[in-house]
């Protein structure tokens, strides 16, 4: 049985890699210091071969042996970062250092694969074509930044140290447990409640929306392969703009198109997102749902 240190794995995607790796007869130590946007309860928190450590990543001093160690822990919202990016840094960079540091002090023979979880905003956007994992990172916020910080961190750690490494970047994904700061809760919330929902700008920027389970068909189909010191985008290649988002949302819950209402727009706003997917198909995945979205409850 193979073990896995997942961080975060109670946060929005965490959380349903965890679950599936269960499913998958992992064992899992989840270390997730349980912020404003995790889960305070799991169906599998008795499960017997998950645990959680409730601790911050950029504190902690020792590191189970484990096979792989899987990082979701970060701190992902946008417009949180453009107001104050310190807890960005120190979750996203500092974070991923010290767990870095700690992989690096095990013995050769007993140190994990470094799975990092990142995302396709670290190329910033593209109006035309898409990005393949070759691509120059071009960040376009401290969000954004961070995570492309925390990549190179790993490749770096990879090429001096010999540390075995792993990164995804994953597109916009969507689905249950998702905290309302994100786009298609949000919208579901605002409706539900009564209010409009917010739109930055004209609504034009398009993003590339991934169902959750998708995505994590992908993790685990790369670990399941072996694949190593490479990077991999993930994406089910669905672009889509905001407005059509919340177009799509508002004919879920049966509400009329005045449900909108466009505010100003967010600093440094990227105009579009678009990464190619091929190399992570080339392996056997194909996303379930890849056209429109998908309603899941």
């Amino acid at each position: 049985m193979k073990k896995l240190i997942v961080t975060g794995g109670r946060g929005f995607i965490g959380s349903h890699f965890v679950e599936a790796a269960l499913a998958e007869g992992y064992k899992i130590l989840d270390i997730d210091k349980v912020t404003y946007a995790a889960a305070k309860d799991l169906p599998w928190d008795d499960h017997e071969n998950y645990e959680h450590l409730k601790a911050d990543i950029s504190d902690i001093e020792h590191l189970p042996q484990c096979d792989v160690l899987v990082n979701f822990a970060a701190e992902s919202h946008v417009d949180n970062s453009i107001k104050s990016s310190d807890v960005f840094v120190k979750s996203n960079f500092q974070g991923v250092h010290n767990l870095l540091e700690l992989v690096r002090g095990k013995p050769e023979y007993d140190r994990p694969l470094f799975f990092q979880i990142s995302t396709d905003e670290v190329y910033g956007d593209i109006l035309e074509g898409m990005f393949t994992e070759s691509d120059i990172l071009s960040p376009s916020n401290p969000y954004s930044a961070t995570k492309a910080a925390a990549e190179m961190l790993v490749t770096a750690y990879g090429r001096t140290y010999g540390l075995d490494y792993l990164i995804t970047r994953t597109s916009n994904n969507y689905g249950e447990r998702q905290y309302n700061e994100k786009l298609i809760p949000k919208c579901i919330a605002s409706l539900r409640d009564g209010k409009k929902i917010p739109i930055h700008g004209d609504g034009s920027y398009i993003r590339d929306w991934t169902f959750v389970k998708d995505n994590v068909s992908a993790l685990l189909l790369l670990l399941q392969k072996g694949v190593k010191n490479d990077v991999y985008n993930v994406a089910a290649e669905n672009f889509m703009t905001n407005l059509e988002v919340a177009n799509k949302i508002i004919e879920w819950e049966n509400k009329g198109e005045s449900s909108i209402q466009f505010v100003e727009n967010r600093w440094g706003q990227d105009l579009r997102y678009a990464v190619d997917s091929s190399k992570v198909r080339k392996l056997g995945w194909t996303p379930e749902h890849e056209k429109g979205l998908f309603k899941w409850y």
